[in-house]
């Protein structure tokens, strides 16, 4: 199996979803999880439109983007998605970092879902106490 040269790889990261991102020379197409991101994200138009942003917002020249996502629901998906491809963008032209920061499109969001402790029914949640035994 032959494989097509990648320009650059870059990872984003949302919750639990990952986005793993291959940008190569080409026409402009996104291609998530063997997918073409209008087929993957059907019926949802904001998230797409997430995806597309960090190209609408600079003049360029026209890259492919073969992505695997995994983990997450579709928001995190794109927004994990938009990262990686404001951070390979910004490999290929860095003098698009302030406008990238000034956007947003570099800033993570890191918050995940606490994990659960022993003693307890959730992560703060305890137990019904009383004192009648």
């Amino acid at each position: 199996m032959r494989t097509r040269p990648f320009f650059v790889k870059t990872v984003g990261r949302r919750k639990t979803a990952i986005a793993n991102l291959e940008l190569v020379p080409g026409s402009g197409k996104i291609i998530v999880n063997r997918l073409l991101a209008e087929d993957f994200f059907s019926g949802h138009h904001r998230s797409r439109l997430i995806v597309e942003q960090p190209f609408q917002s600079l003049t360029c020249p026209t890259f492919d983007a073969n992505v695997s996502v995994r983990g997450g629901g579709l928001k995190s998906h794109a927004k994990s998605l938009q990262l990686s491809r404001a951070r390979a963008l910004l490999v290929i032209h860095p003098r698009n970092k302030k406008l990238f920061r000034e956007y947003q499109f570099l800033t993570c969001d890191a918050r995940k879902k606490e994990r659960r402790k022993y003693g307890l029914k959730k992560s703060r949640k305890a137990p019904q106490f009383s004192k009648r035994l």
